[in-house]
């Protein structure tokens, strides 16, 4: 096997779960080989390093061998090499920790979990309303 296309191999080596997906990848820009974002008919070489952008961050696999076809989990490591900076996956577990708090406006219809701790936060924040207050009928006389 000489050559591959660079969306069947992405899609082979379990980088995307459909050869769609990688396919959309390609003609969006977010693959790219040494800095050039690629077409999916780009044949794949052995020893290139391809990177994939799935936000936040930008991996990084050096191609050690090539296939046409998927495979299982465990045969990946033979035809890919994760070389991600370790400041990416940093960068992954801040967005992880973060989650929640720096969601922005218009991402959508929140979750269970999401509506859970706004509906605890809103209550939390009325139940001080429940209470009588006693205002000073002096107050109101006064005006008469």
């Amino acid at each position: 096997m000489k050559e591959v296309r660079i969306d069947k191999w992405l899609w082979a080596t379990r980088v995307f779960k459909t050869r769609t997906i990688a396919t959309e990848a390609c003609k969006k820009g977010r693959v790219s080989v040494g800095g050039v974002g690629v077409k999916p008919s780009r044949p794949v070489k052995v020893g290139e390093i391809i990177d994939v952008k799935k936000p936040p961050i930008v991996y990084s696999f050096k191609v050690l061998d090539l296939a046409e076809n998927r495979m299982g989990a465990k045969l990946v490591p033979q035809f890919l090499e994760n070389v991600t900076a370790p400041s990416q996956y940093e960068l992954l577990e801040m967005v992880k920790i973060t989650g929640f708090i720096n969601r922005q406006k218009g991402l959508g219809r929140p979750t269970k979990k999401d509506g859970r701790e706004l509906s605890k936060f809103t209550d939390d924040m009325y139940s001080y309303s429940e209470a009588e207050f006693d205002f000073d009928d002096d107050f109101f006389d006064d005006e008469e």
